[in-house]
Parts: structure tokens; C-alpha cells; sequence
């Protein structure tokens, strides 16, 4: 499961916790230490290349030139590399310079610049996705891909000082991570990411031509229904959602709250 959208191979050079400033040194060089930040930065590669099924400890070994033993000083198993995976994907939110950590131009502002965040991300590991929308979170209330206890407070924070009552917050951060799964998961899936076990993006183009037949009108409307039109998707479904936030807001402003 190859992933033809790589990240890019710049390095940003805010000294922010982002994972492509994170470049594992090449196979065999031996001149960096490992420490865990350089595993997960390297399993990240790995994953980005070559897809998450082919994820090993012994993989992992061979790609940054050491024995697969070698890996258990830094992680405690494929199934903690996979949590530190997650972890330090999310966080590249904190190095993406058009993501605020706080409502600085309005809640409206705040939760665009986060969608595209998240997007940017999806887009960038396509692969890996599907792990951050499918791990198990810190606590059961933390809805992926938000799936960290800051950001999740951040959200909530940037909602209620703007005249959302805690319900309301509640509800449109539950409404709001449900957008983000749903559209970006679909899109992935696209790009042929399998979203689970059971998916084969390779086997579903032969059998849809082989049952096109007896579909006419289907056949007919392939060449639209195939084009890509998941940006624009993605931006009307986003200010559908934001116009409906502000719905809630007016119906739930508190006294004296921020407008």
C-alpha cells in the first residue's frame, strides 16, 4: 500500500514538535543515537512509504540499520510505537503556522484554520489516518482525530468564552469531530487507503467495471462521478457546519457572555 502523497521533505525550522523536521538519518550511518522521538519519527516514514500493515518491529529495525531488539529500549511494542505514532502526528498541529492554539480572529476563524490543520494532516499521511481516527483515545469523551487532551481543551476554551454554554461547546465539538472523521476518512479512502482490514481499493476497480453493465445510468455519469471535487467538498460542508454552530450559538448565549 504505497502512499503517493508523501510529505514534503522540507524542514521547518521553528523548533516546533513536527515530524517532518524529524527525518530519520539513512540506514546504516549509525551517527545518531536512537531515542524514542527518533523511532516514532522514522515509524512515521515507514508507515507514509510502505502502508500500516507493513509495519514490523524487525522492519522497523532494518530501516534505521539496527536490529529489531534494538527498538524495545525506546518502545515497548508495535502496539505503543502505534500510540507514540498517533501522538506525534497529531501534534504536527502545533508546528503548522496557520493553526492557533487560541481564537485569536473569532471562534469562526479558529475552528477553520483547525479543520485545514487536520486536513493538511490527513492529506500528508494518508496512510496513517485511519490510525488516528481509529485508535483508542486517552478517555472514552476524547473524540479522534482531536484526540489530545490539549487540543481538546483549546477547543472547548476558544467556544465557551465566545457565548457557547458548556452544552453547546459539547455539542459542537461532537458535531465538529464528526465532520473531520466522516470527510476525511472518504477521502483518504480515495486516494486507495484501505479504511479497514477487509477493504481491497486494489480489487474494487475491476469488479465496479465488470458490474457496469447492468447499470447504464451509472456507467453514463462515471466520468463525473469520478472526479475529485474534495476540496470544495470539504470547504462547503465546513462553512455548512460553521453557519449551523452559529445557530446553536444564538440559541444558547449565556448572560453576559463574550459576542
Amino acid at each position: 500500500m504505497a502512499d503517493d502523497a508523501a510529505p514534503p521533505g522540507a524542514v521547518p525550522t521553528d523548533g516546533q514538535p513536527h515530524t517532518r523536521a524529524l527525518r530519520a538519518s539513512p540506514p546504516g550511518t549509525g551517527r545518531t543515537p536512537l531515542d524514542r522521538r527518533r523511532v516514532l519519527a522514522a515509524a512515521v516514514e515507514f508507515i507514509d512509504e510502505h502502508g500500516l500493515e507493513a509495519l514490523t518491529m524487525r522492519r522497523m529495525g532494518a530501516h534505521l540499520g539496527v536490529e529489531g531488539m534494538a527498538l524495545y529500549r525506546h518502545v515497548a511494542g508495535r502496539e505503543d510505537l502505534l500510540d507514540g505514532v498517533v501522538e506525534l502526528v497529531v501534534d504536527e498541529l502545533y508546528g503548522d503556522p496557520e493553526v492557533y492554539l487560541a481564537p485569536e480572529h473569532g471562534w469562526q476563524d479558529y475552528l477553520q484554520r483547525l479543520a485545514h490543520g487536520v486536513r493538511r494532516i490527513a492529506l500528508d499521511h494518508p496512510a496513517l489516518f485511519p490510525l488516528i481516527a481509529t485508535r483508542p483515545p486517552a478517555a472514552p469523551w476524547v473524540r479522534p482525530p482531536l484526540r489530545s487532551l490539549r487540543w481538546l481543551e483549546s477547543f472547548l476554551e476558544a467556544l465557551t468564552g465566545h457565548g457557547f454554554s458548556d452544552e453547546a461547546a459539547v455539542a459542537a465539538y461532537r458535531a465538529y469531530t464528526s465532520f473531520l472523521l466522516g470527510h476525511l476518512l472518504l477521502e483518504v479512502s480515495q486516494r486507495g487507503v484501505p479504511i479497514t482490514a477487509l477493504d481491497d481499493p486494489e480489487g474494487a476497480p475491476d469488479a465496479g467495471e465488470r458490474s457496469l453493465a447492468e447499470y447504464p445510468l451509472v456507467r453514463r455519469l462515471a466520468p463525473l462521478l469520478s472526479e475529485d471535487e474534495s476540496a470544495a467538498e470539504f470547504e462547503e460542508s465546513l462553512e455548512n457546519l460553521l453557519e449551523r454552530l452559529q445557530r446553536v450559538l444564538r440559541e444558547s448565549r449565556r448572560p453576559g457572555s463574550t459576542p
